[in-house]
């Protein structure tokens, strides 16, 4: 983080309109437009396919900082993360490895800095037992076996999930995700663009069902990470109603954090914990917390504490889709650049989804993680739309002519997706079909189904 961004985050804020134009800095004009994929995976014991401790975890990061130009990131004498010129590698709470790839004018480059990443990984947890898989949740490993990354803010969100819902802890350390972070040009592109993804995201979990199994059982939902965010915390989760009005702007996103609970706030050092009452953004900006006045950094971090399907930060966040085999990782996000990063196709898909009601639009998004592919969906189910909808991103994706070297355009991602879509089946029910046997039969089928591998 540069002098001057820091400078800027410790600004005061002086009123509600501060906080909107904290998110219009996230504007960018279309020429500058970028994609940057969050790639979450499992790292386990390859001998046992039991969650790996994180004193393994720890070994690995050290073996890439040592091998590789990742620098460490350290918190109390921890290694808990690497950092790149251009991406990040972080630990999630329960040592779910995610690589926060670089902000890439296409995706081309985003699988480019992807495959390097892999080889890295790949060859220094080789050695150390450890293998990857891209999938929604933990297979095996009960939720109270899995360590807890030594990181001090999950010492304030991991006792407060016990408070919210009854799932909390099993999204921070069981679930693993894909999510996508695009830009937009000004405020009604911004809204366009979140109320489409907002809509879409029944259709991500349905496409990209991806954890139909936890504690070695069948949960009875194909996406069992869908389910575990909708029982995490209802003040900061799902989607955000008011953002499908019209009329909705900047401040009715404003308005909504305003009114989530926060976790802390950070001063000399250390996280001060503001969870033992609701006490929201909106009274610390009023009245401030022992002596300290909201800054521009506060807003920030209170930003990254918020879950909604769709969040700003203030580039738009997309978070709907389990995490996936490498194969169709990137498939997240082609199928957004296509919807959204062009003018017509996001405004025909938006004819599909715009006369559906409240109640409607709401009773989809329970479904999806359930039936997936089977959701009704009008007269028909998720499948017609999910075909509909590929065929749209294609299109979009093709006029966006960004090719690789050998003259593709990003169109080549999305092709095991069209397989999903035709036949109707998820990976989360090619999964089950095969879920049998013994415990190294099952790790073998999970290697199989979603294992990284050189």
């Amino acid at each position: 983080m540069t002098t001057l961004l820091k400078t800027h985050l410790q600004r005061p804020v002086e009123s509600v309109q501060d906080l909107v134009d904290f998110l219009c800095r996230g504007a960018r004009p279309e020429s500058q437009w970028g994609i940057g994929v969050e790639m979450e995976k499992l790292v386990l014991d390859a001998s046992t396919g039991e969650a790996a401790h994180y004193t393994q975890i720890e070994k690995l990061l050290q073996r890439l900082e040592v091998n590789t130009a990742w620098d460490g990131i350290r918190e109390r004498g921890h290694l808990i993360g690497l950092k790149g010129p251009s991406a990040s590698i972080t630990l999630e709470p329960g040592g779910q490895l995610e690589l926060s790839g670089e902000l890439c004018s296409d995706l081309h480059c985003c699988s480019r800095g992807w495959e390097r990443y892999i080889r890295d990984i790949l060859e220094a947890g080789q050695d150390l037992g450890l293998i990857f898989l891209g999938l929604g949740v933990q297979p095996f490993t009960p939720l109270e076996k899995i360590d807890w990354l030594p990181k001090s803010r999950y010492d304030i969100m991991g006792p407060y999930m016990l408070r919210t819902g009854d799932m909390g802890q099993r999204m921070m350390k069981q679930s693993a995700g894909v999510q996508v972070n695009l830009d937009f040009s000004d405020e009604a592109d911004c809204l366009a663009k979140m109320r489409l993804a907002m809509m879409l995201s029944p259709l991500l979990y349905a496409l990209f069902a991806n954890s139909p199994v936890m504690e070695d059982r069948p949960t009875g939902f194909l996406s069992t990470r869908g389910e575990i965010w909708a029982r995490t915390d209802a003040d900061r989760t799902g989607l955000i109603d008011r953002l499908f009005e019209a009329d909705a702007g900047l401040i009715d996103y404003v308005e909504y954090a305003l009114d989530v609970p926060m976790y802390f706030i950070y001063r000399d050092g250390a996280y001060q914990d503001l969870t033992q009452s609701r006490f929201s953004f909106r009274s610390y900006l009023e009245s401030g917390h022992a002596g300290h006045r909201a800054t521009l950094g506060d807003w920030d971090l209170h930003l990254s504490t918020l879950f909604p399907e769709v969040r700003l930060r203030p580039q738009i966040e997309v978070r709907s889709a389990d995490s996936l085999p490498p194969r169709l990782t990137l498939a997240v996000g082609a199928l957004l650049k296509g919807l959204l990063y062009d003018a017509q196709t996001r405004g025909k898909a938006w004819d599909l989804f715009k006369l559906l009601s409240t109640e409607a639009r709401n009773e989809l998004y329970r479904q999806s993680w359930r039936q997936a592919l089977t959701t009704p969906f009008d007269r028909g189910r998720m499948q017609e739309l999910a075909t509909t909808l590929i065929a749209m991103a294609k299109s979009g994706l093709r006029r966006q002519q960004c090719l690789n070297d050998r003259g593709q355009d990003e169109s080549i991602f999305l092709q095991e997706l069209e397989d999903i879509a035709g036949t109707g089946v998820t990976l989360a029910e090619r999964l089950l079909a095969n879920w049998r046997g013994t415990r190294t039969e099952k790790l073998q089928i999970l290697v199989n189904h979603c294992g990284f591998k050189p």
